[in-house]
């Protein structure tokens, strides 16, 4: 079997992994196996955040909420979303905090429906 020299796909390999880590602070940028380790970090922060992305926005809408149904008279933020549910209005945390911060009449026009 006649033998196969990786050099090509190896400076591949590397230039791919620099190329990559462009930006990154001393030797994360310029060394191989350090640049290789921060990628790797990297990728497990970028995955473990996205998760956490979702949960982060959904308490800046339940604080948004909460200040906005306060301001409308209601007792608390639990208390409206539990008449909202029993109301039958279906929507969600997300949707509602747009309504009351940046359309505040459709907001009371939901709020006065589940009084």
């Amino acid at each position: 079997m006649s033998r196969v020299k990786g050099g090509v796909s190896a400076n591949k390999r590397r230039a791919n992994i620099l190329e990559r880590a462009k930006g990154y602070r001393h030797g994360s940028s310029t060394k191989i196996k350090q640049a290789h380790e921060s990628l790797m970090r990297a990728g497990r922060y970028a995955f473990a955040h996205r998760r956490d992305k979702k949960g982060d926005f959904r308490q800046l809408w339940i604080v948004r909420l909460n200040a906005a149904v306060r301001e409308s008279g209601h007792k608390s933020y639990s208390v409206f979303m539990g008449k909202v549910k029993k109301a039958g209005i279906e929507l969600d945390r997300k949707s509602l905090a747009t309504f009351a911060s940046e359309y505040p009449e459709i907001f009371e026009r939901i709020s006065k429906k589940i009084v």
